[in-house]
């Protein structure tokens, strides 16, 4: 018996995609609140709603993912998020209407979908299950959609302890 010690996770050809690494960065995510610009809190007055974007610092948004959202209870009509998008849009790097969660989610699958597939061709891929900030499901489930056509499988957790999801046939 031979006393040379053999990894073979590093012989299997496994290829490890740890979708950390596609996650959009925290310091890079700010709010608007139309709340702050409405009368009462409840009401938008037009013509003070847009005076008060004109006075707006919109510096505090550059190169940001800027979630539009309102956090009163208030109708507020669709063209003013428009307007705010149109302010929004020479500075932020992403603007969407919703919450923080999700342009989380949106930057996160965008960044996903920009994957070269082409790398993962016939390649056996084992999506990483365990590491430092906890990964959303939807992300798992968009990477094994994206690669799906071109790997030859596709497994979750760690080389070492795998869970098989896809064996092409």
């Amino acid at each position: 018996m031979s006393d040379q010690i053999i990894n073979k996770v590093a012989e299997s050809g496994l290829i490890t995609i740890d979708l950390e690494k596609y996650l959009p960065l925290k310091e890079e995510m700010a709010v608007f609140d139309l709340k702050d610009f409405l009368f009462m809190g409840m009401i938008l007055k037009e013509k003070d709603f847009r005076e008060a974007l004109k006075q707006h610092d919109w510096e505090k948004y550059r190169d940001r993912n800027v979630a539009i959202t309102c956090s009163a209870d208030a109708i507020i009509p669709v063209w003013a998020y428009m307007l705010v998008t149109s302010y929004l849009q020479p500075v932020a790097k992403t603007t969407l209407v919703g919450s923080e969660r999700d342009v989380h989610k949106a930057i996160f699958l965008n960044n996903i979908s920009s994957i070269n597939v082409a790398e993962f061709s016939d390649k056996r891929i084992v999506l990483k299950g365990c590491g430092e900030t906890p990964i959303d499901d939807f992300a798992y489930a968009e990477a094994t959609r994206k690669l799906l056509p071109v790997a030859k499988s596709i497994m979750y957790g760690e080389p070492c302890s795998t869970v098989p999801v896809y064996k092409k046939k």
